[in-house]
């Protein structure tokens, strides 16, 4: 067999020098030399299964989740395909096993001799596609088995909830017969399957509702009887180390687990309602790379501007916008660019969202004082070139963030508001002098996150006049121009979205938006200066929204959803 490193030269132009590169990373820190190669972005996914097609002289094929019979659902656990990411395809016309890679030759022979499948065609497929083919085939058979868990969980002797505690290294590998433990798991597996950044188990009077947030929308997951509420709530706390019997107070806690190849961290709030506690459990994904600040979604001008800032040698840059809006993966991103052996990078966050070599990082902790400006204080004599503060809450934080900025400090941070120039009007009313906000800021950066078109069931149309009279845009600028919509498939969960990218507005402040600053803090005033310069030629959030809906990313409904 001829080595994948040869091939890669020969055919897909990788160079010799990407080739040590990716050699020496592997000696160092192990793994596969085409997922380091792609990791430096010296090789695409899809030249990755080319050359291993080539190499091991196997077919290479698509799938379509509409295509799979799930008829191995029942007798094959999820998480084995996941984690050796396979498939059993059978279609009227032939049968084969999709692979993603083709190393586990023996995981494909255990998977033939539990078919009574010996002796059948493997085949490489994109992992993508493999793992959206598994979810859709288990998607049939999940509602059934969490409703024999929500009946079985009727019949359970509450005490055993607290005899079986002990947490499996992997969620998926856990055998427990408890019906509690088994809805808690399924909940959670099917979340992080999902992608969703938020699960609520919220409670009713003759029901509760569990839902999951997905690309910022809810939506309905199981609905058990009331007299589950108290074992499945209890179960979650004790995952989370919090007081079982305290049902009166708001609690806060955390859960780690792993499902499949995914470190996930759970932050859990409990809140007591009138009808018992209601909790909210917030997921993020620890092994998850960090966003290319090239694919979060910034036009060209914007992308040059903003690279320009974020290497200015001091001021603040802030990113708005309301909780969930990707502020803190944007800042992530423009750090992942500043992160050299010469810069000293210091964060002060609550949570500490993406772990990031090279960068120390400091989580808040109000219990023993601990709170931003607190922590922003030690930072400043801790030698930094940028610093990163998680949010700027009050007076205090700012002035500190502010004089940091003056003293030769590149300071990033975020704001509550909803466009570039609110956040202008925030600092002066949490009571920060105007001229230090004019002589510290750079740049204030606005987003939102829309939803993007699912590429599986993406389609074309023409919008009536109408529709576009009611959402206040002109028909004439739209005469004959094609828009897309998603129609609805397996892959998007029947929703028409798959995935999100960031609208933005980007206000850099110019002289003459300064000398607007020290004379008014009227956002509108200010929004007004950044618009009519020449300079700056700041682009609204809505205007950013509409190219990409010009563009095929997204919808006019999304568009108008968030701005």
């Amino acid at each position: 067999m001829r080595l994948l490193g040869e091939i890669l030269k020969e055919t897909f132009g990788v160079t010799d020098d990407s080739i040590e590169a990716a050699l020496a990373l592997q000696r160092e820190k192990g793994g596969r030399i085409g997922e380091i190669l792609i990791g430096l972005r010296k090789l695409t996914e899809s030249d990755l299964l080319n050359a291993r097609s080539l190499q091991c002289g196997m077919e290479v094929v698509h799938l379509l989740p509409s295509d799979i019979d799930p008829f191995f659902a029942q007798r094959v656990p999820i998480g084995f395909l996941k984690k050796f990411k396979m498939i059993p395809v059978a279609t009227p016309s032939e049968s084969y096993i999709a692979l993603a890679e083709p190393f586990y030759f023996q995981q494909v022979d255990d998977l033939q001799r539990l078919l009574q499948w010996e002796g059948m065609k493997t085949v490489l497929a994109p992992q993508n596609e493999i793992f959206v083919a598994i979810n859709a085939a288990y998607d049939t058979t999940r509602q059934e088995v969490a409703d024999q868990v929500m009946q079985d969980m009727g019949e359970e002797d509450p005490e055993s909830i607290l005899s079986e505690i002990e947490e499996t290294s992997d969620l998926l590998d856990d055998t427990s017969d408890a019906p509690v433990i088994k809805l808690v798991n399924l909940v959670l597996s099917q979340a992080v399957r999902d992608n969703a950044s938020d699960v609520h188990i919220e409670s009713y009077k003759d029901r509760i509702k569990i839902r999951k947030r997905v690309d910022g929308i809810l939506y309905d997951m199981y609905s058990p009887p009331r007299h589950v509420q108290g074992k499945l709530i209890s179960r979650i706390k004790i995952m989370a180390k919090m007081d079982i019997a305290e049902k009166r107070l708001p609690q806060d806690g955390r859960i780690e687990i792993r499902i499949a190849d995914k470190n996930i961290d759970i932050r859990v709030s409990t809140l007591p309602t009138s009808f018992g506690e209601r909790v909210v459990m917030r997921l993020l994904d620890k092994s998850s790379s960090l966003v290319p600040l090239q694919a979060l979604g910034l036009s060209r001008d914007d992308l040059n501007h903003f690279l320009k800032l974020i290497k200015a040698p001091h001021g603040i840059i802030l990113v708005t916008g309301p909780t969930g809006s990707g502020k803190t993966t944007t800042l992530y991103s423009a750090l992942g660019i500043l992160n050299n052996p010469d810069i000293n990078i210091i964060t002060i966050e609550d949570p500490i969202e993406y772990q990031m070599n090279g960068i120390s990082q400091m989580q808040v902790n109000p219990k023993i004082g601990l709170t931003f400006a607190n922590g922003l204080r030690t930072i400043v004599r801790q030698d930094p070139d940028v610093i990163l503060v998680g949010e700027i809450r009050d007076v205090e934080t700012a002035e500190i963030a502010i004089q940091s900025a003056l003293t030769g400090h590149l300071v990033f941070s975020t704001l509550h508001t909803n466009d570039a120039a609110s956040a202008i009007t925030r600092l002066i009313d949490m009571g920060v002098e105007p001229f230090l906000v004019s002589s510290s800021v750079n740049a204030i950066m606005a987003q939102r996150l829309v939803r993007k078109i699912c590429p599986h069931c993406k389609e074309a149309y023409v919008p009536s006049n109408t529709y576009l009279e009611r959402v206040g845009l002109s028909p004439i600028k739209f005469a004959g121009r094609e828009l897309f919509r998603g129609r609805g498939c397996a892959a998007c969960l029947q929703t028409g979205y798959k995935g999100r990218i960031g609208i933005f507005e980007l206000m850099g402040l110019t002289p003459a938006m300064k000398s607007v600053i020290l004379t008014t803090s009227d956002a509108g005033q200010i929004k007004k200066q950044a618009l009519s310069s020449l300079s700056t030629g700041m682009t609204t959030l809505r205007q950013d929204g509409l190219r990409k809906v010009l563009a095929g990313m997204t919808t006019l409904e999304e568009v108008f959803r968030v701005t």
